[in-house]
């Protein structure tokens, strides 16, 4: 599936986003990241056709089966998105934190063999508007629906099915990435704090360049200064040889 959308949206020599990635192993991944952009929500991918297909869920999935949550089908991501924690600067698309709220594996409801056989049966059902998988998540499990609405085309909802992994209570409520075991609020300062260092490092070998061409530029002057002072020095000193001969003639 093309990454078309994706790069378009995204300037690669300021945000330190993937730019692409092949699948590996033989299970189909999952992941759902936190991200703290303009709105903070949700984003739910599931790996088919070699990239991530991306919902973005405004409330977070809830593993109550009574509650509906929307999930709005964006465009494509690359499969190593799936890593993807830290912050994205501001005046890049989608600026703001992200964490890996969860991640694993899945597959579909329906017992079928085979990744690529997986996959096929998936994106059928992704076509048809309803899909239905089971997630081998850290903290979502279980079977789960994505049914696509008549509110617009890119409408879904995300539905818990009934089974002995739903709960009422608010899964969101666990807050900290799956990877590195720390919130949002701990990576934005993290991030902040790296990029406060590489900033004075840049302040500071720019400093020393321009000390190192002011430098330069003295000894370059001095040179020339020596250079123009030389024959100057030596006619001087011709006429004083020149004084002191016809001194000694007379």
């Amino acid at each position: 599936m093309s990454l078309i959308r994706y790069k378009e949206k995204r300037n690669f020599k300021s945000t330190s986003e993937p730019e692409g990635g092949k699948p590996k192993g033989g299970s189909l991944r999952f992941v759902v990241q936190k991200h703290d952009a303009s709105r903070l929500h949700y984003d739910f991918r599931l790996e088919m056709e070699g990239v991530l297909k991306s919902w973005a869920v405004p409330k977070g999935p809830s593993t109550d089966p009574s509650v509906k949550r929307l999930a709005m089908m964006v465009e494509d991501h690359p499969y190593n998105y799936r890593d993807f924690e830290g912050t994205i600067p501001e005046g890049n698309y989608g600026a703001g934190t992200v964490i890996v709220w969860d991640e694993g594996t899945y597959e579909p409801i329906e017992k079928i063999d085979g990744k690529k056989a997986q996959d096929k049966h998936l994106l059928k059902q992704l076509k048809e508007g309803s899909l239905k998988i089971v997630l081998h998540g850290k903290k979502l499990k279980g079977e789960w629906a994505l049914v696509k609405t008549k509110q617009s085309e890119n409408s879904w909802l995300l539905i818990k099915h009934k089974d002995k992994y739903a709960a009422s209570s608010d899964i969101t409520e666990k807050e900290k990435s799956v990877i590195s075991g720390k919130t949002l609020t701990q990576i934005e300062k993290a991030m902040a704090s790296q990029n406060g260092k590489t900033k004075t490092a840049s302040k500071k070998a720019t400093a020393k360049k321009v000390t190192a061409k002011a430098s330069a530029k003295k000894a370059a002057a001095k040179s020339s200064a020596a250079s123009k002072a030389a024959p100057e020095k030596r006619a001087a000193s011709k006429s004083s040889s020149g004084k002191k001969k016809a001194r000694v003639t007379s």
